[in-house]
């Protein structure tokens, strides 16, 4: 993480948790985790995409209750998307396509990985009955992921990671400014 985005990642990781506890979805699965890590991954590397993500899911099972054994794989597991997620987005422009393009591998990639390792290995269940029974919440998944991408993602990115009035020194400055006159 770069000293000079910190506000940026507390920025996102609030569109996370805000998005994750406050706002029904419709159908279950639907996360904010990939859309907005993706373009803190893009910009700041590897590191950065892999700290995102990992901190995401660990304060959104804190925050919602639910830390268990599947938080440390889950945050493990997407902290490793989002260090793909940086090789993939690497010097490509800040376009829909690569972010939809991403969502779906590091959705697939996820999913295999948490729910039919999680499955099979933490729950006991049988290969057959978590195949067929990830399908459908994978569909979900890339449903969320692919449309919230193509949505928010380029702005996440415009607006928040790659806006110089976002970063900590100048935000500081702001604030100590501001303050500094009505002492």
């Amino acid at each position: 993480m770069h000293n000079k985005s910190w506000i940026k990642y507390v920025i996102g990781l609030l569109i996370c948790i805000i998005i994750r506890r406050f706002v029904p979805m419709p159908i279950p699965n639907i996360e904010p985790i990939m859309f907005t890590m993706m373009p803190f991954a893009k910009k700041y590397g590897k590191m950065a995409g892999f700290i995102f993500a990992f901190s995401a899911i660990i304060a959104i099972d804190f925050i919602t209750g639910i830390v268990g054994i599947w938080t440390a794989v889950t945050s493990i597991t997407y902290g490793a998307i989002g260090i793909f997620a940086a090789q993939y987005l690497y010097q490509k422009k800040n376009k829909t396509k690569y972010y939809v393009g991403f969502a779906i591998l590091g959705t697939l990639a996820y999913d295999a990985i948490t729910g039919i390792g999680m499955g099979t290995l933490l729950f006991g269940q049988t290969l057959q009955f978590t195949i067929l029974g990830q399908i459908p919440f994978t569909i979900y998944h890339l449903i969320g992921n692919v449309s919230f991408a193509a949505l928010f993602s380029g702005l996440i990115y415009k607006f928040i990671v790659a806006n110089p009035k976002l970063d900590t020194d100048v935000v500081y400055d702001k604030i100590k400014t501001k303050f500094s006159h009505r002492i």
